[in-house]
């Protein structure tokens, strides 16, 4: 099983899911069974870090998102993942723009597949520090229904 988590830039909201999902896949025993990465649909960041303040909010709780590095998403992700799960609506028509007629890929908005109240994890770039804890409360609330959902399809 992969999974890729998408949003504008791979540097806030994507990298904070796939590292909060490493984290729940390490602790839960299924690490080696299911692939994840991020990916952005803009290519500002590639190669680089995830945003200083992301990564702040993401060690407090116990995340490291340090090892990550920005990428864009790409035509072969459609081949690569099985579901592919974006942030936000702007990100999910994006996607759904590139997607070859062949993918078997599953695509969604991350938020409203797992029932949260919001159905898009807002993106906290442009805002202050409480922006980048919301974003961890939802991916994590998020996740939580994801590993459930990823057992069943072992």
């Amino acid at each position: 099983m992969r999974v890729l988590f998408v949003c504008l830039g791979n540097i806030c909201r994507s990298p904070t899911a796939e590292g909060v999902l490493r984290h729940k896949l390490r602790a839960s025993g299924l690490e080696g069974r299911i692939e994840v990465d991020s990916a952005g649909t803009g290519d500002w960041h590639v190669g680089k870090a995830p945003d200083s303040r992301t990564r702040l909010a993401a060690q407090r709780r116990g995340y490291d998102l340090g090892a990550l590095r920005g990428r864009q998403v790409s035509a072969g992700d459609f081949v690569r993942f099985d579901l592919i799960l974006a942030m936000d609506s702007s990100n999910l028509q994006h996607l759904q723009r590139m997607r070859p007629a062949s993918s078997a890929a599953e695509l969604d908005l991350f938020l409203r597949r797992y029932g949260l109240a919001l159905s898009e994890v807002p993106d906290p770039y442009c805002g202050g520090e409480e922006g980048f804890e919301q974003v961890l409360d939802l991916i994590e609330q998020a996740c939580d229904a994801l590993l459930v959902e990823l057992r069943g399809r072992l």
